[in-house]
């Protein structure tokens, strides 16, 4: 190890969580682990997971990680943090003493903040995480290990189910309302008549009994924006092939709080390993490498936006200006999106140094710089970018049983979907349904229908 002992590191550890109780920070507890290069890449490639299911992604994820690390073209962080009861971070052995030191400070915060913040408490259970993508591991290994089903049909389904994951609900920790609950709510508010022939008008639910509430005029009865979800309850699939679809939709939204508060929760930790060690009364030999470190952690990039920058400068911001209290309550109930909204103001932005581009042609020319008049089409336009934001919303508005038809529609927002992506994606889409897809979009600002048979055939209308 680089230049401490594990007394020492720990006897750093204790001082830190003695002094992030003080503050007020209220987390797990917490576990750190070292680790070498070589198992801090397949943390990496397993998204900082223990355990997870095989699939050909990893592989090229670890591959590609370890051949940049190889060649000195990127680093590895200095640390891994798990969102799980207890917390789990683990730490690289080649790191000094002090960047131990704050490592293990700036785990503290995000900590604090999976505990805390509404989306990681309402979206996730952190105390079975470990358990649960054990349990999914395992249960995809059996399934590819089933001499009836075999590591092939597996890892197909897992491609197209990987395609369209984050096709999905937006709201984290919304509860799903059944159809027929919605049917009956709107029956009930007198929103919904009955139909006058409904032989013609209603679509039965599968396997709902003639006359039962499973009766519905539409499906979906408003556009469905899980796709996978959908997929499993009407389309032709098999228990199996459920199974892992499910898998891959608990998993994602396992990841969709943190997604969703990147810039915040990486800016809550770095706000907080700084204010913990500016008063843990470091050694002068420490405390010069310690301003070097943060200053490397939180410095802006050139040509792109450094969410430890952002995050930090606006925690900060509220922190001198309106106090603690303000902070523990802007990181208990905000997301990125309503945190930079509600606080990113004129003056964060001239001290970011924000300003909005386009493309013309060929070159890419400032539209808006950071002044009375500007800044705020620069917050908004970070705001539509930020976390799922930066993924189109495509939702299912109509299923056509009688040819077994799924009708999907792009929510255009003046971008444009790149259309290999889509086409690709779209043939997953019907190879899942094994059925008819159409997708509706615009490019340019014209729309254009994409059609994809149960052959995988594509075609794209004007």
């Amino acid at each position: 190890m680089a230049g401490y002992t594990l007394a020492e590191l720990a006897a750093w550890g204790e001082r830190i969580e003695e002094l992030a109780r003080e503050e007020g920070l209220d987390f797990y507890p917490q576990e750190f682990e070292l680790c070498d290069y070589e198992d801090m890449l397949c943390y990496q490639a397993y998204n900082g997971m223990p355990s997870h299911y095989p699939h050909w992604s990893f592989g090229k994820a670890y591959d590609r990680l370890k051949t940049l690390y190889k060649y000195n073209i990127s680093g590895l962080p200095y640390e891994m943090v798990i969102n799980a009861n207890p917390c789990i971070a683990y730490l690289m052995k080649e790191n000094s003493l002090l960047l131990q030191i704050l490592t293990m400070a700036h785990v503290y915060g995000h900590n604090d903040f999976f505990r805390n913040n509404r989306l990681f408490t309402t979206g996730t259970r952190a105390e079975l995480t470990v358990e649960t993508f054990k349990n999914h591991a395992r249960r995809v290994r059996e399934y590819a290990g089933d001499p009836s089903i075999g590591y092939e049909r597996v890892e197909q389904l897992l491609n197209a189910a990987h395609a369209l994951r984050f096709q999905t609900n937006r709201v984290v920790g919304e509860g799903r309302l059944s159809y027929e609950e919605y049917y009956r709510r709107k029956h009930r508010s007198g929103q919904e008549k009955t139909p006058d022939h409904p032989l013609l008008e209603e679509t039965r639910a599968p396997g709902a009994a003639a006359g039962s509430t499973g009766l519905k005029r539409r499906i979906p009865p408003q556009p469905e924006e899980d796709i996978l979800w959908f997929i499993t309850e009407y389309g032709d699939l098999e228990e199996w092939e459920k199974d892992i679809i499910n898998i891959v939709r608990e998993e994602t939204a396992y990841f969709l709080p943190q997604i969703e508060t990147k810039i915040m929760n990486e800016g809550w930790a770095s706000f907080w390993h700084y204010l913990l060690l500016t008063r843990l009364d470091l050694p002068e030999e420490l405390r010069w490498e310690f301003y070097k470190y943060h200053n490397q952690v939180i410095r802006p990039l050139p040509g792109s936006l450094n969410p430890y920058h952002i995050g930090y400068v606006i925690f900060k911001y509220l922190y001198e200006r309106e106090g603690k209290e303000k902070i523990f309550e802007a990181r208990e109930v905000e997301k990125d999106q309503s945190f930079l909204r509600r606080y990113l103001n004129l003056e964060i932005c001239k001290e970011l140094e924000l300003f909005e581009y386009i493309k013309k042609s060929d070159e890419y020319v400032v539209k808006e710089i950071a002044d009375e008049e500007g800044w705020k089409s620069i917050r908004n336009q970070l705001v539509k970018t930020t976390g799922l934001g930066a993924i189109p919303v495509i939702r299912i508005v109509e299923y056509r049983p009688l040819d077994h038809h799924l009708l999907l529609e792009h929510e255009y927002d003046g971008r444009d979907l790149e259309m290999n992506y889509a086409t690709e994606t779209l043939r997953y889409c019907a190879g899942l349904w094994k059925g008819k897809v159409t997708l509706k979009t615009r490019l340019n600002r014209e729309e254009r229908i994409i059609h994809c048979d149960e052959k995988s055939n594509l075609s794209i209308l004007l």
